[in-house]
């Protein structure tokens, strides 16, 4: 029963990511840049050095700052998708081999239906970069959750150990 429920959660949580990343795809270009825009100068402003430059210098910077920006956006939500869909598939009695092909497998997939979806949007052009950047940060989600898992059985084996000892 816990583990159906355990399920259902990072399905929706899944699903919910997905429906953020279409969201996002589904921003025409002007809509993306000017929160990325946005988004790289507020943080450029607590850079005392960034404020001291000529306005021309400070447009060359954030360019090159907003572009790392979206690629660590890229990155980060991607992650997020490898930890929740392997962590789906860890709640099956799947070959741990197949749980992580099938996790990047389906990152993957997400990732250029969404790089397609957004050649659809005004101002939009898919990336190849993008889709790689992308399955990079699933294949980061993916060995958070081994790692999380190996503690996790590491810690419980200890502490049955310990129970085991003191039972004896």
């Amino acid at each position: 029963m816990k583990i159906n429920i355990l399920r259902i959660a990072l399905i929706l949580l899944l699903l919910g990511t997905f429906y953020i990343i279409f969201g996002f795809s589904s921003q025409d270009g002007e809509t993306s840049g000017g929160i990325s825009r946005n988004i790289t100068n507020t943080i450029l402003q607590f850079s005392n050095k960034y404020n001291t430059l000529k306005q021309e210098e400070k447009e060359q910077i954030a360019d090159k700052t907003e572009r790392i920006i979206r690629k660590i956006a890229h990155f980060s939500i991607y992650t997020l998708v490898g930890l929740l869909l392997m962590g789906i598939l860890s709640t099956y009695p799947i070959k741990e081999n197949w749980r992580i092909l099938l996790s990047v497998c389906l990152g993957m997939m997400y990732a250029t239906s969404d790089e397609i979806h957004q050649s659809f949007t005004p101002g939009r052009t898919p990336k190849i970069t993008d889709v790689y950047i992308d399955t990079l940060g699933v294949i980061l989600g993916i060995l958070l959750i081994l790692l999380a898992i190996k503690i996790y059985y590491k810690y419980i084996t200890k502490t049955l150990r310990n129970t085991t000892k003191n039972v004896i």
